[in-house]
């Protein structure tokens, strides 16, 4: 029997950045370039008729071979087609890729100096510029709906895919007593409400939150409700506009292992990154901590890249339907510091998220399943078949389990139709039931197979706080110590 395991990969980060793990990004040489230096206007005085008074024709103005065709990649003259003045500097060569926009820089700088007079007359006599909206600034004008047609698991169009759901996601800017953190977050209906990560938004302080749109218009938010238990929180826009997009989101039940995903976010302050991947696993048993509150999670497995800032950000199908809420990541790390992607990403599923978010906008906490046993990790033989289980050691009195006849020795190997791999697996299977639900338990009792029916029952505080810190070294339905899997900081 085992009751304690070292963590062999490292740690899972759950990915809300400091501002020093902001990255900066180099400026575009393109930017910088210098302009090429433009030709200066030559005065032309008056030029009488040719052969008047029988005089021959004048020489032309600007003396010099003629110029060469203009083509793709070759100096064009300056602007309105004059030709270049004889003893102009001659502008350095340069490589064909950046010429199109050489001669267009000139040609502007050229124009800015003919309009120069009128520009400062101008300013003289009226205010200087016109009154504009920036509420519109940074929109996008795609139609396209969700679910995006033509967009399919066999071949999604992720193009369309992205320009459909970044404006329901959010970029969440958190400031903290000693500091500030980032993250992300999902728009969900049009009244305003996010739903993003509990760590994200633990220890804010008042008037602490801002949430950017896609477009990059900033509003202020308060906290509606959160959940430890499955590190989830909602948070509702003051006063969001009139043309706020809610996501859509799906049943989670029907994401299959090897379904494309893409993940959209604000990895490192970088806001509405898009990354795609494919899921990698389903039913997860991931268990992250921030020292005081332990979330265990039957968590959706994937391989798109999710860095720190990610968290609380959505999860799309191929189209485009919310069906997880990026929450951890695992780490090479064996330190406090987290680090990048590693290809192992974790999210919640949409059903669980769903559920929760709707608990917490309607009365601001969330209820969860109560089964009442201290387990650990076991196996289980029954006709020369081995497999792995959650192992109960006590039972609660008067608890779900004990109404339904469940021993101290039983191993559970299976919930409903999904098999437990052990205590960890057991206790995220019964967090995603709500209280008064029912399910199956497959159970092996001396060496034989059976069900039985548990209804669960509401899960309160007191029990958390009395059966959570029992049994050290086995794991209770309350939330409990120690996983075989990856575990780490709330940042």
């Amino acid at each position: 029997m085992n009751t304690s395991s070292e963590n062999p990969l490292g740690s899972i980060d759950p990915e809300r950045v400091d501002p020093e793990q902001t990255a900066t990004t180099a400026p575009d040489p393109a930017a910088t370039a210098p302009f090429a230096p433009v030709a200066p206007v030559a005065q032309v005085a008056p030029v009488a008729p040719a052969g008047l008074d029988g005089q021959p024709p004048p020489p032309p103005l600007h003396a010099g071979p003629p110029a060469p065709a203009a083509r793709y990649g070759s100096p064009q003259p300056p602007h309105g087609g004059m030709p270049p003045v004889a003893g102009a500097p001659a502008k350095a060569s340069r490589t064909r890729r950046w010429m199109p926009l050489v001669g267009t820089a000139a040609a502007a700088a050229l124009l800015a100096s003919v309009g120069t007079a009128g520009l400062l007359h101008l300013s003289e006599t009226s205010t200087a510029g016109t009154s504009v909206s920036i509420s519109s600034l940074g929109a996008t004008s795609s139609t396209s709906g969700v679910p995006v047609s033509g967009s399919t698991s066999d071949n999604p169009d992720w193009e369309a895919v992205a320009a459909a759901v970044r404006p329901s996601v959010v970029a969440i800017d958190v400031q903290l007593q000693n500091g500030a953190a980032k993250g992300s977050g999902v728009v969900v209906d049009t009244d305003g409400h996010v739903i993003t990560n509990n760590h994200v938004v633990d220890g804010s302080t008042a008037d602490g939150i801002s949430v950017t749109l896609s477009d990059g218009r900033i509003y202020q938010a308060t906290v509606v409700g959160t959940d430890p238990t499955t590190d989830l929180a909602v948070l509702l826009i003051t006063d969001p506009p009139q043309d706020l997009a809610a996501a859509v989101v799906a049943d989670s039940d029907t994401v299959a292992v090897g379904a494309p995903v893409m993940a959209v976010g604000n990895p490192l302050g970088l806001d509405s990154t898009v990354t795609t991947g494919i899921v990698s696993a389903l039913d997860r048993p991931v268990s992250t901590s921030d020292g005081s509150d332990t979330t265990v999670t039957n968590a959706i497995q994937i391989d798109a890249a999710v860095n720190p800032g990610n968290s609380g950000g959505p999860l799309f199908d191929a189209s485009g339907k919310v069906v997880g809420i990026t929450s951890s990541i695992a780490s090479l790390s064996s330190g406090t510091s987290s680090s990048g992607s590693i290809g192992l990403g974790f999210a919640i599923p949409s059903n669980l998220a769903d559920r929760v978010a709707a608990e917490l906008i309607e009365t601001g906490t969330a209820d969860h399943a109560f089964l009442g046993v201290a387990l650990s990790d076991e196996t289980a033989t029954v006709d020369g078949t081995t497999r792995l289980g959650a192992a109960i050691h006590s039972v609660t009195a008067g608890s779900p389990a004990a109404e339904a006849g469940l021993q101290a020795g039983d191993v559970v190997v299976a919930i409903g139709e999904d098999p437990v791999n052990g205590a960890e697996s057991l206790t995220a299977f019964v967090r995603e039931h709500a209280a008064g639900t029912s399910d199956s338990l497959t159970i092996v009792r001396n060496g034989t197979a059976r069900t039985v029916d548990v209804t669960f029952a509401a899960l309160s505080e007191a029990q958390t706080a009395s059966q959570g810190s029992s049994d050290e070294g086995s794991t209770d339905q309350n939330g409990g110590p120690s996983l075989p899997f990856p575990r780490g900081q709330q940042g």
